[in-house]
This record gives C-alpha cells, sequence and structure tokens, in this order.
C-alpha cells in the first residue's frame, strides 16, 4: 500500500514537474514574432551598458529566439515576446544601435561592431529579427531615380576641416570631394532604384531632361537702344544640365530655379543690354537684323552657360517689341518694301515666262533644224549610198565586160588562129596547085598551049553534044560517028 502511494506521488510529481515545465519555461515564438531574452542572474553590466555582450552577463541578452519552440529556467531567465521588424516595400531600414562605446570623434556613426551609432548597412525588404532594446529601426523611402535624372551624392561623414584636413581645391576648384571626405562627390547615381543610408549621404535627385522657360511679359527682357529707345525681347530658351557636371553645379549653383535666376537669365539679360545698346531701334524691325541677334544671343549662351555645365539646346526671340511711334513707320517702310518686292517678283516671273516662251520658241526652231539637217543628212546618206552602189554596180559590169573582152579576145585570137591555120592550108594548097600547075605548063611547052588546052576541054564537051544528034549524025552533016566519050 505504502508502494503504490509512492508510486502514486511520483506520478503526479513527475506530472506536476511536466506541467511547470511545460507552462513555465516554455517560449514559442509565434509567427512573425521573437522572443527577447532577460538574464535575471549573472555579472552586472557595465555602467551605462543596457545589453549584455558577453556570456553570463546579468541582463538583456543581444540575441533573440525566432519562431519555435525552447525551455528556459524561469528562475534565472525572463523573456519578452515582441513582432519581427517588418520592412515593407519600397522601403529599407536604417539601424541605429544602442549599446556599445560611443564613437570618436563625436561621431555619429557605429563604424566597429562595438560602438553605438548609425549602422552603415541598411536593411532590405523583408523580415527581420532586431532586437528593440538594442536597436531602434528608422524606416525610409527607396531612393528611386527616373530616366532623364541623376542623384547628386553628398557625404554627411567623413574628413574636414574640422577634424585637421583642409579641402583640396585642386579638385573642381574645392567645391567637389573624394568619397572618404565630406561634401559633394563627382560620382552620380544613375537611373534605378537605390538604398542610400539618409545619415550618411544625401542625395538631391536632378532633372536631366530639356527644360524649356519663356521669358515674356514681366520676364520680357528690356534694354535701351542706342537712339534711347526701349525695347522688349519675348523668346523661349530651351536648355538641359549635362550628368557629369551635375554635382558641380548643384553645388555652386542650386537646384533648377536657382540655375535660371543665376546663370540663364543673367546671361540674357546681360547679352541683351550689352548688345543692344550698340544697335538703333529700327535694326531689330528688319528681319536680317534680328536673325542675326538672335544668333549671336544663341552662340554666347551656348557658351558661357557650357562652363557651368548646362547645355543650351535652342534660343528663339519670338518677338521684339519696339515704341509704337517708330514702329509703324518701319512697318510701312516694309510693306512699301514688301510690295515693291511683290512687283518686282511678279516683274521677274513675267520675265521668266516670256524667257521660258523664248526658250520653248529657240527649242522648236531646234527641234525642226534638227528635223531637216537629219532628213539632209539622211538625204545625203542614201545619195551617197547610191552612189557606191552604182559605183559598185558599174564596177561589176566593168569587171564583166573585162571578162567578156577578155572572152571575145580570146574567142577573136582563137579564130584568128583558126583563119592563120586556113590561110596557110590554102596557102599551101595553092602552092601545090600552082606547081602542078607550073608542071603541066612546063608540059604542054608554054603557058599559051596549057590555056588553049584547057579550054578546048572545058567547051569541047559543049560543042560536041551541040553538034551531035541522036542518030548518029551531026547536026551539020560534018560527022557522022561521032566516037564515044573518052574515046579518041
Amino acid at each position: 500500500m505504502k508502494n503504490i502511494i509512492i508510486f502514486y506521488a511520483v506520478i503526479g510529481i513527475a506530472a506536476l514537474s511536466s506541467l511547470v515545465v511545460w507552462y513555465g519555461c516554455r517560449i514559442e515564438p509565434g509567427n512573425g514574432k521573437i522572443a527577447v531574452l532577460i538574464r535575471k542572474t549573472g555579472t552586472p553590466l557595465e555602467a551605462g551598458e543596457i545589453i549584455a555582450t558577453k556570456k553570463g552577463q546579468k541582463g538583456i541578452q543581444l540575441e533573440v529566439l525566432g519562431e519555435g519552440r525552447y525551455f528556459r529556467n524561469p528562475y534565472i531567465w525572463d523573456w519578452e515576446i515582441r513582432s519581427v521588424t517588418d520592412v515593407p516595400a519600397g522601403k529599407f531600414a536604417v539601424l541605429v544601435r544602442k549599446f556599445g562605446k560611443n564613437a570618436a570623434n563625436g561621431s555619429i556613426i557605429a563604424d566597429t561592431p562595438d560602438s553605438r551609432g548609425v549602422v552603415r548597412e541598411v536593411l532590405g525588404t523583408g523580415r527581420h529579427r532586431i532586437n528593440p532594446y538594442a536597436y531602434e529601426v528608422k524606416l525610409f523611402d527607396d531612393i528611386k531615380i527616373m530616366p532623364g535624372n541623376v542623384g547628386v551624392v553628398t557625404n554627411l561623414t567623413g574628413k574636414d576641416i574640422f577634424s585637421g584636413v583642409k579641402n583640396d581645391f585642386k579638385n573642381n576648384d574645392g567645391f567637389l570631394v573624394s568619397k572618404d571626405r565630406k561634401g559633394v562627390i563627382s560620382e552620380v547615381l544613375k537611373e534605378g532604384t537605390h538604398r542610400i543610408n539618409p545619415f550618411i549621404h544625401s542625395v538631391t535627385i536632378v532633372n536631366t531632361q530639356s527644360q524649356r522657360h519663356e521669358f515674356s511679359g514681366e520676364d520680357a527682357i528690356t534694354f535701351l537702344t542706342v537712339d534711347g529707345f526701349t525695347v522688349s525681347l519675348e523668346g523661349t530658351v530651351e536648355f538641359n544640365i549635362d550628368e557629369k557636371l551635375a554635382p558641380r553645379l548643384t553645388q555652386v549653383v542650386g537646384n533648377m530655379q536657382d540655375i535660371l535666376k543665376k546663370v540663364i537669365l543673367p546671361s540674357v539679360h546681360g547679352f541683351a543690354r550689352i548688345e543692344g545698346s550698340k544697335k538703333q531701334a529700327t535694326e531689330f524691325i528688319i528681319g536680317e537684323s534680328r536673325r542675326l541677334f538672335q544668333e549671336e544671343l544663341d552662340k554666347y549662351l551656348r557658351s558661357n552657360c557650357r562652363k557651368w555645365g548646362i547645355i543650351i539646346n535652342s534660343v528663339l526671340i519670338r518677338d521684339i517689341i519696339v515704341p509704337q511711334e517708330i514702329a509703324g513707320i518701319i512697318r510701312n517702310r516694309e510693306l512699301a518694301v514688301q510690295e515693291a518686292r511683290k512687283y518686282s517678283q511678279e516683274i521677274e516671273r513675267a520675265r521668266s515666262e516670256a524667257e521660258l516662251a523664248k526658250q520653248k520658241m529657240l527649242a522648236e526652231q531646234n527641234l525642226k533644224k534638227v528635223a531637216a539637217n537629219t532628213e539632209k543628212l539622211t538625204a545625203k546618206i542614201a545619195a551617197e549610198q547610191h552612189q557606191v552602189e552604182a559605183t559598185v554596180a558599174a564596177e561589176t559590169e566593168l569587171k564583166v565586160a573585162e571578162v567578156g573582152y577578155n572572152t571575145a579576145k580570146a574567142q577573136a585570137q582563137a579564130r584568128l588562129n583558126e583563119a592563120e591555120a586556113e590561110r596557110k592550108v590554102i596557102a599551101e594548097r595553092n602552092r601545090a596547085e600552082a606547081e602542078v600547075l607550073a608542071r603541066q605548063v612546063e608540059a604542054f611547052g608554054s603557058g599559051r598551049a596549057f590555056v588553049q588546052a584547057k579550054l578546048y576541054e572545058k567547051i569541047m564537051p559543049g560543042i560536041g553534044s551541040i553538034t551531035w544528034n541522036g542518030a548518029g549524025k551531026s547536026a551539020f552533016g560534018l560527022i557522022e560517028n561521032a566516037p564515044e566519050k573518052g574515046g579518041k
């Protein structure tokens, strides 16, 4: 029985101990919570300290417990449940350390982990387990630099004349400094989102896009001409800031309004009063003089403002207001000049039309002349072609005639040769006959006898036929029996 009582007593003590541990020693930070531990026992903190940074020190501990379940002895530890540091989108956090040694030279920046002051590094968007007793959290908006803008950075901490270091006047006349010194630095921030610790750096956003300013009405530029008349100028100037020289310009001059009032407008006023006082009022009414004055003003502004880092894009003088007592006279004179110019233009146009008609007639004449020359040249070419053809035909006929002549000559020569041959044959025959005849004559004794014999030979047959009848009797009865032909 006693053992049973002891058993239940042990169980009861164990259960009671579990309940005490569970409810008295359990630390369970929920979602988005942290637990800050406070030690009740241990080494006391040094004078002026509020955070226990060493193990075993009494007081608020630097490290915190994140989400989860932990158990601590409630006789040694105490704790507080706090919310985590939530940095929303579009912002960043700067921590100010509340514990540690004071920074040297009265600085507010905590350059070492054991010094109090502003922490250089910033916290971005998200949840951070920050001990609220050790750090103060300050939220700032992200620095957004849009296109067409730059950020001019000014160092709020660093070396300066108060720390025994003189400014370097060799660097841009002493207006810009290096990154380890107080003052404006030469590097600028480009477009984008930047998280710059505002306790260390100051950022001024400078618009580098084209700006337009109109000087008219009360802002019109007035000056006296050389002949004592008051002339007013109204116009527009367009400019933008050179981003490379923006730090020096903002440091020396100021913001955009300061740039207008201290650099651009005084330059326009100064030029107009100096150069305008050299001209007569009438010169500002004539278009050419106005154009030259505008060109000179544009050139002067570009040169004078460029050294400050201001780029002049254009200068336009819309109107030059002169006193009415001379404006009417000049205007009437200009109208007369324009009217005369108009008539001159009409005369010139008529002259041009006459010249055009003349050129047209000359063109037509030239066209006809070219046509006649072409026809003449065509006839000449045709005649020459005909002459060539006739010459070729005559030469051809001549060659044919020569060939015919040569042929006829050859034929005639052949006939002559044939006739010569025949002549020779005849001559030879005649010679043979002559020789025969000569022999016959020689046979008859004389030529007379030979002739008579031939005569008798020719005529005797005829005489016989005349005198001889068919009965064998002579017609004259002289011969009765004539011998037969061929008889003796």
